[in-house]
């Protein structure tokens, strides 16, 4: 069986040897050599190397060339628990926990979320295999909360079509650095960092439009926690904007500034970056019934809150 995958907004612009060999964890000279050997079409097409990435590509592998991965060779089934907040024939919403990798990658070859699936769930999509079937949008490892993974490939399409028309809508919570007031829109473009490819930034030499939205739902003694809403996927956006604008968010060890909170002269630790993916909202694929669903927020996001709060009810 052939390997299929499916580019996202964040893979344009990528050569296509470079694009293979990060999904499939395997080097760039065995991927060139498969591409050389016309065992790789893009869209039904055969192309060079350095063919650029659109959204939305279809990339197949043929299972006639032998690609061996470092790692791992196929998605292993794992009995991992997993919170199951909604499932149907067609897709299954899930509360990730922060730690989690969504799917297996460089340095994490097992233990994911899609390991967990694949126990727990006997149909998977096609799109995306074999690691990452039916994955439409993804969060950070460190990053908690609501996901959809489509279950068969009708629905995978239709659901990486609603993304790209921005017709999904998804509200992160999160808790910032510094005070922040009412409401308010970032629009800055985001990209690759120029000296480091595994950083996002806004200063990048090819900047993709992203925007986000945020509400403040409450402040304290130099931090606040939002309310946010982003209008496109772009890697990393949340935390990029906010680190842009001298407010990051707190315990994000890549974009942030430290990680802890101080409180009446103590360090206290946090463990992550205090981001939850809190509530998505979707018209079902299939039904084109009106979905709305929530993750509570984690144990961790909750601790840290509420010693901000008792602080802040105590001043």
């Amino acid at each position: 069986m052939s390997i299929l995958l499916q580019s996202e907004k964040a893979d344009e612009g990528k050569r296509l040897d470079i694009f293979i060999s990060e999904k499939l964890n395997i080097s760039r000279a065995k991927v060139q050599e498969a591409i050389e050997k016309k065992f790789v079409k893009v869209n039904n097409y055969v192309k060079t190397k350095s063919y650029k990435i659109k959204f939305n590509d279809l990339i197949e592998v043929s299972d006639e060339f032998s690609l061996k991965v470092e790692n791992f060779e196929k998605l292993i089934p794992q009995n991992i628990p997993i919170q199951v907040i909604y499932k149907d024939d067609y897709l299954i919403v899930l509360s990730k926990p922060a730690g989690m990798v969504v799917y297996p990658c460089a340095g994490h070859p097992d233990g994911t979320l899609m390991n967990a699936l694949a126990y727990h769930v006997k149909k998977l999509a096609n799109v995306g295999a074999p690691f990452r079937p039916g994955i439409v949008h993804r969060l950070d490892k460190d990053t908690s909360g609501v996901m959809v993974v489509a279950l068969d490939d009708e629905t995978y399409y239709k659901l990486v079509e609603a993304f790209k028309k921005r017709e999904i809508k998804k509200e992160y919570l999160a808790l910032v650095y510094g005070q922040l007031r009412g409401s308010g829109k970032i629009t800055t473009p985001v990209g690759r960092a120029i000296h480091d490819r595994k950083k996002m930034s806004i200063k990048s030499k090819k900047a993709k439009e992203a925007v986000t939205e945020w509400e403040v739902i409450k402040n304290f003694k130099n931090y606040t926690f939002l309310k946010v809403k982003i209008l496109t996927g772009r890697t990393h956006q949340i935390r990029v904007h906010f680190s842009s604008i001298g407010h990051p968010i707190i315990g994000d060890k890549t974009y942030g500034r430290k990680t802890y909170i101080e409180m009446r002269n103590k360090k206290i630790p946090v463990p992550r970056q205090m981001l939850h993916a809190h509530k998505i909202e979707l018209i079902h694929p299939i039904t084109g019934k009106v979905l709305q669903f929530e993750a509570p927020l984690p144990d961790d996001i909750q601790y840290i809150f509420k010693i901000l709060e008792d602080r802040y009810e105590s001043e």
